[in-house]
């Protein structure tokens, strides 16, 4: 059981994390005084142009922030039934320790913007999802 919330804290920590680029690249574009200042003058309509690596890292974050309520319910659930054995617990495990590797993945490769292994590594990630939700079948 441990096993399964480490990986649900290593993915809560990796959502937390994946901010951390697109906003260094604010800072890079925008300067430390404007973006401590909250924005640049006239923004959103004259806003500083991001590097496209810190909007593909802007668009990991929100993809990640969307898929963790799915996979923060369905773990939760599944390890909580009744009838989850030892062994269910070790599958649920097993998947969620593969979600939180997916998404490391998704991340850096969304970032990277290496081509044709983005969608991949997001459905890997959701099918883990869902190998969890057939645990609490």
């Amino acid at each position: 059981m441990n096993e399964i919330y480490t990986y649900l804290v290593l993915s809560g920590v990796l959502t937390l994390l994946l901010w951390t680029p697109y906003i260094l690249g604010r800072v890079f574009v925008w300067g430390l005084p404007t973006f401590l200042n909250n924005y640049p003058e006239n923004f959103p309509i004259e806003a500083p142009q991001q590097p496209l690596w810190a909007e593909r890292a802007q668009r990991t974050h929100l993809n990640m922030v969307e898929t963790m309520p799915a996979f923060i319910a369905v773990v939760l659930g599944a390890s909580q039934l009744g009838n989850a054995s030892a062994t269910v617990l070790a599958t649920i495990a097993m998947w969620a320790s593969i979600f939180f590797y997916a998404r490391i993945a998704h991340a850096a490769i969304y970032i990277a913007g290496i081509p044709f292994l983005r969608t991949p590594s997001y459905l890997v990630s959701w099918f883990a999802i869902l190998m969890i939700a057939l645990q609490a079948v």
